[in-house]
């Protein structure tokens, strides 16, 4: 297989580009509503332990379950949060430090200082506060970059400038940086001692596109010696810096999460400034105030649709673990009600992701997904009573967001909503196919299904309507038909999902991941296997860099969402399954940034 079958794939409807060999395969399952059908003998269900259906069926049936762990913090715990961080007190003392920002915006001259002025803010989490000033700042510093306001031979700065700039939506060409090189295409052997320079370089690095060969030699030759020097460790608040940097670099790490680490490590930085951490200490406090009244709202929904009591013994997802995803991905104190809609957006994925998963029965799922197609609610006393709850609890929301963005922007997206909702099923059908015939499809078949299975393209279908203004018939297409940003998004989640989830997933009785598809079809050994994937996901950011670029098809709040969902995928999943398993990692980031304030150091 080649290396570069992701950066291949097309990213239209995936059914239109099927591999005939799986169509025919998947047509061979007997289904009830078949004129006709070729009888087979399907896999038996694996499982990590059964137990008999306690949910009200009949006729009763053995079921699968997945064991999951129950919710670490239950309603109660969750209406009981309360947060001193409201009130004129603090809004007032927040308006003063924002108001001594501002003069600092006015009052600094030098390009560099303002850059890095830029750069701390948005480390902080309080740029959203700064943005016209932000704004204007790049703008002046990009339309004088040929005057060598910047020292161009100062790599730090170079390499800052780039990453804003680009960062920014502002075309910096990569060789910006061959004046650090020598005359074969190396970076110079005199740069392997200027380890800020470095690590500028490599984080600057992450910003990069197809074919660009100069930051592929600027990654690797930093990475290279960022690793030396922590072996020799001889920097401690640097060498902090550095670790954190090669673990995950800062374009693709969780925003508000960076936002409370790096609040932590500043403090202790030489030459911290005093009014940017008190603001950003009391700033993070007040948005987590904020998002303390939405978790409890949505924990109050979720406890109302009866799904969790009803449907306990398949249920992975809680309140607070899925509203962490959508502080990931909107994070701002005034997008509210998005946040609360996303939130019920996600306990549902996760709910009906493990009806098909775990819980289902073939026959089931294929009734399931026919009613879900239709969305007919007629249909529904065909189902058991566990999908009956589910679907009815599905259909109520989508009514609702459907109702909202109607009186809101007077343009009716229910049909829209609900579209995306049956390509979400139909692809967990097709993966429920595989499953029951011991099928282990090739990687690309794999992909082909899997980048919708995920549920990025629903997620961002809804998202879709809280960041485009107006919604009209022509966006919608604009849409549907540039996907590139929708797909290359999707991609990441479903590669870092697969490379955290996927010996968990197998063992509870699921389909092989992309992991396993790659190894049965090239013969490689589970290490090389995932560091192929690793592969993928890294050209997978270089391809969304580049829509983010160059697209005009979409807001930038629809991109910066986008590339936020990629980003909040890679935190959950970067040391196993933080989705499904939420007592360590995750149990400990849901802690830091909904649970318990920063203390105020005035």
């Amino acid at each position: 297989m080649a290396l570069h079958t992701l950066s291949s794939l097309p990213v239209s409807n995936f059914a239109r580009h099927f591999p005939s060999k799986t169509s025919i395969i998947i047509s061979q399952i007997t289904t009830k509503n078949a004129s006709t059908s070729v009888t087979v003998n399907p896999r038996p269900l694996r499982c990590m332990a059964s137990s008999v259906n306690e949910i009200p069926d009949s006729p009763v049936t053995t079921r699968r379950s997945a064991n999951y762990q129950p919710t670490l913090w239950k309603d109660d715990y969750i209406q009981s949060l309360t947060s001193e961080y409201v009130g004129k007190s603090y809004t007032r003392r927040a308006d003063q430090l924002k108001a001594e920002v501002l003069r600092m915006f006015h009052k600094v001259v030098d390009p560099l200082e303002k850059l890095q002025l830029i750069d701390v803010l948005q480390k902080l989490g309080l740029s959203y506060d700064f943005e016209d000033e932000v704004k204007r700042t790049l703008e002046v510093i990009y339309n004088t970059i040929h005057r060598g306001d910047i020292c161009k031979e100062n790599l730090y700065a170079t390499a800052l400038e780039f990453r804003l700039l680009r960062q920014h939506g502002y075309s910096v060409p990569q060789e910006i940086f061959s004046i650090f090189m020598n005359e074969k295409g190396k970076f110079k052997a005199t740069l392997c001692d200027d380890t800020k320079g470095l690590l500028s370089l490599f984080e600057a690095s992450f910003l990069s596109i197809d074919g660009e060969t100069i930051l592929d030699e600027a990654r690797e030759f930093a990475t290279k010696q960022l690793e030396e020097y922590l072996e020799q460790n001889q920097n401690q608040n640097l060498s902090t810096y550095v670790s954190h940097a090669l673990e995950l670099p800062l374009h693709w790490r969780m925003l508000r999460l960076e936002a409370r680490w790096f609040i932590d490590t500043y403090r202790r930085e030489v030459g911290m400034n005093s009014v940017l951490l008190e603001l950003a200490e009391l700033d993070f406090n007040m948005v987590q105030a904020v998002h303390q009244q939405d978790v409890k709202q949505e924990s109050r929904w979720w406890k109302s649709t009866g799904l969790r009591e009803k449907l306990y013994v398949l249920c992975k997802g809680s309140v607070d673990g899925e509203f962490f995803w959508t502080v990931g991905q909107s994070l701002q104190p005034h997008f509210g009600y998005s946040r609360r809609m996303i939130t019920r957006l996600n306990c549902l994925i996760t709910t009906i992701d493990d009806i098909y998963d775990v819980y289902g029965s073939f026959d089931e799922l294929e009734l399931f997904t026919d009613i879900i197609e239709r969305f007919d609610i007629n249909a529904i006393d065909r189902l058991p009573y566990y999908m009956q709850i589910c679907f009815l609890a599905l259909n109520n929301f989508v009514n609702e967001m459907a109702f909202d963005i109607l009186k809101e922007q007077e343009f009716n997206v229910i049909q829209y909503l609900r579209k995306a909702w049956a390509d979400l099923c139909r692809s967990y059908l097709v993966e429920a196919k595989w499953y029951y015939m011991g099928y282990t499809p090739t990687l690309q078949e794999y992909f082909q299904n899997a980048w919708i299975s995920i549920s990025a393209p629903v997620i961002l279908a809804h998202a879709y309507c809280f960041t485009t203004f107006p919604m009209t018939k022509e966006s919608l297409a604009s849409m549907e038909e540039n996907t590139n940003i929708i797909y290359w998004s999707s991609m990441i989640l479903r590669l870092a999902n697969d490379l955290g989830t996927s010996s968990i997933e197998l063992k509870k009785g699921d389909i092989p991941k992309s992991i396993q598809c790659y190894m049965n079809e090239t013969g490689a050994s589970d290490k090389d296997a995932r560091e192929h994937i690793r592969y993928l996901i890294s050209e997978a950011w270089k391809k969304m860099n580049k829509e983010r670029a160059t697209s005009s098809s979409f807001s930038q709040a629809f991109m910066e969402y986008a590339m936020n969902l990629a980003r909040t995928a890679q935190c959950i999943y970067q040391y196993g399954d933080g989705h499904g398993i939420q007592d360590r990692e995750t149990r400990d980031n849901v802690l830091s940034l909904l649970i318990n304030p920063i203390p105020l150091h005035t």
